[in-house]
């Protein structure tokens, strides 16, 4: 059997060495400080996939060393209530960062929520302000979104960290990854293509890309004829499918065993782009702590 020519991009190991520089940088808050920072995260409602998120969450951000606060509302909880409840974390000076976990029951409007949260706390980044911020080109006071923020680091860690003139597709214009990562990798120097729904030919776009990030929700969209030889592939998919066993497994939007002959490099799912999410979570409550204290760190 011939192997794949691709590198795979193991996400698993770049965000351990980013919470291990976490979890320095909080020891030095503490010991240096006094300040310890501190993660809320709120859930409505008890949707397995989201419980065990939001208790990994919790896990490792005591792991770094930082306060942990989870919120579990029932699924029957009224936007006044939540509301409410994001008021008190505003004021709360233990919490530096909160997360309100998507989505949220119908009754409750998820715009209404993200506005309530004070932008400084917004480790999402999905605030208003911080979204203005990345598309202004102010990305070093913004709270960026985690999953683009973490595409990016995978991109730079294969590419050596300057991808300047490099050509970028990004397939998918949704606000929590789409679209953020079409600003960072602006911000990086990269010509940048959106596609979607409505882009002609959208197989042929992609084919002109160093860096395709495919963030669509579609299992196996892409398939390795779209991919340019060598190209750095980062897949967002988390998509549940039934295989031929009967069996749920997780598969991404890339159809890895074709696209993994023809790239250069590749991100797993799972294991690629998913624990840069919640390392990059814990990056962005770290820096919220700092700029609520106007402490200078070293970048993380």
């Amino acid at each position: 059997m011939t192997e794949p020519a691709a590198q795979i991009l193991d996400g698993k190991a770049l965000a351990a060495r980013l919470c291990q520089r976490l979890q320095s940088a909080v020891a030095t808050l503490k010991g240096e400080y006094g300040q310890q920072p501190g993660l809320a995260v709120v859930l409505v409602g008890d949707d397995p996939a989201s419980e065990v998120y939001v208790r990994n969450k919790g896990l490792q951000t005591t792991a770094v060393g930082m306060l942990s606060f989870a919120h579990r509302l029932p699924a029957d909880t009224s936007e006044a209530a939540l509301l409410k409840l994001v008021r008190e974390l505003n004021q709360d000076d233990r919490v530096h960062g909160i997360l309100v976990q998507l989505p949220l029951p119908p009754q409750i409007g998820q715009p209404a929520v993200i506005a309530a949260i004070d932008p400084a706390k917004d480790v999402d980044g999905f605030h208003e302000v911080n979204a203005g911020r990345l598309m202004t080109g102010a990305t070093v006071r913004a709270l960026v979104p985690c999953t683009a923020q973490g595409c990016v680091m995978l991109i730079k860690e294969h590419r050596g960290g300057n991808l300047a003139g490099l050509e970028a597709v990004v397939l998918g214009r949704s606000n929590i990854v789409g679209k953020p990562v079409a600003h960072l990798l602006l911000e990086e120097n990269c010509t940048v293509t959106v596609a979607h729904s409505r882009t002609r030919d959208v197989a042929e776009v992609c084919r002109r890309a160093d860096i395709l990030v495919a963030a669509v929700g579609r299992p196996y969209l892409v398939q390795g004829s779209w991919i340019m030889p060598g190209a750095t592939v980062i897949d967002v998919g988390i998509n549940r499918v039934i295989d031929d066993a009967g069996k749920a497994r997780l598969v991404g939007d890339v159809d890895f065993a074709s696209a993994c002959r023809v790239a250069g490099a590749i991100t797993p799912v799972p294991g690629g782009v998913g624990p840069m999410t919640i390392a990059c979570l814990l990056r962005n409550t770290v820096v919220a702590a700092c700029r609520q204290r106007n402490i200078e760190m070293a970048a993380l």
